[in-house]
């Protein structure tokens, strides 16, 4: 089985970005987040759902889980039709899930793999159980090119706390011994007026980014932006440290457009088509 579909009448494609993600009932997360951002991007987004949430603005209400053997039917039977460009790959609840997930990476021989390792909820809801943790760092993170943790996933994988923005770049290399070829760690959890994500390489590549905050309580859904933003322009054929630039600038405008807005009453969303682009297509 391979990631790439077969040609065209027409002899073009779209650029085509696969979630498999947990979905928000509330929509500013998870596979929802993520298919907006696909499609604000240019690109067609797919979808193999891990678990259905019952959840809104002020947080995650119940879970329940797709069979694992569901799972890897919807990745098999997006992937032997339509291919795979990227994908973005975010709730895993179960170690079984997980197991799938690295199969189907291993068996299709899939590429350009963003893992956000969603374990917290804006509203601070434990998403991921604790036996899944170290299932995910040994199957998923030598699989994968970038691992895209916050401050508190990265705590819980290290087991120990972050303090501070000169913490940043001593706990992305920490991550880094976990397995993962790279780890763009974000510092949005930290309190101040900037915010600064730190982007390490195996190769000894080390980057930082450093931006204004944007005050606002609409930052729902931020990190599964952010990861989706990333696979998007990986799949673009852009360098790992210009993909992260370009998906932070995305993310930035949609906090900025959607600072104001009223959604709910806890964490609303970003808005995620503030400056839509036009289809991305490529040649077969």
């Amino acid at each position: 089985m391979s990631s790439a579909a077969l040609p065209t009448s027409s002899g073009f494609r779209y650029v085509r970005i696969l979630s498999i993600a947990g979905s928000d009932s509330g929509g500013g997360a998870g596979i929802q987040a993520d298919l907006k951002t696909f499609s604000a991007l240019g690109c067609y987004g797919m979808t193999a759902i891990t678990a259905i949430t019952a959840q809104n603005t002020q947080g995650v209400r119940a879970i329940h889980g797709v069979p694992p053997e569901m799972l890897r039917a919807q990745i098999a039977a997006v992937v032997e039709d339509i291919g795979v460009d990227a994908i973005k790959i975010g709730m895993l609840h179960s170690p079984e899930v997980v197991q799938v997930v690295a199969d189907a990476i291993d068996h299709c021989q899939l590429a350009q793999v963003v893992l956000d390792p969603v374990m917290v909820a804006t509203s601070g809801d434990r998403l991921m159980a604790s036996e899944t943790v170290q299932v995910l760092i040994e199957k998923l993170f030598p699989r994968v090119q970038v691992i895209t943790p916050n401050l508190d996933e990265a705590a819980l994988l290290l087991g120990q706390p972050i303090e501070g923005a000169q913490a940043l770049a001593s706990a992305a290399q920490a991550l880094l011994g976990l397995g993962a070829p790279a780890v763009l760690l974000k510092g949005g959890h930290l309190a101040g007026d900037a915010v600064v994500d730190v982007l390490a390489q195996a190769d000894g590549h080390l980057q930082r980014w450093t931006s204004a905050r944007i005050v606002t309580a609409n930052s729902h859904g931020t990190g599964c932006t952010l990861s989706a933003a990333l696979a998007v322009y990986l799949a673009l054929g852009h360098a790992l440290p210009e993909a992260v630039a370009l998906a932070r600038s995305y993310i930035l405008g949609a906090l900025a457009a959607g600072a104001a807005v009223h959604t709910g009453r806890g964490h609303g969303p970003l808005n995620h088509a503030y400056a839509p682009v036009v289809q991305q297509v490529r040649a077969c």
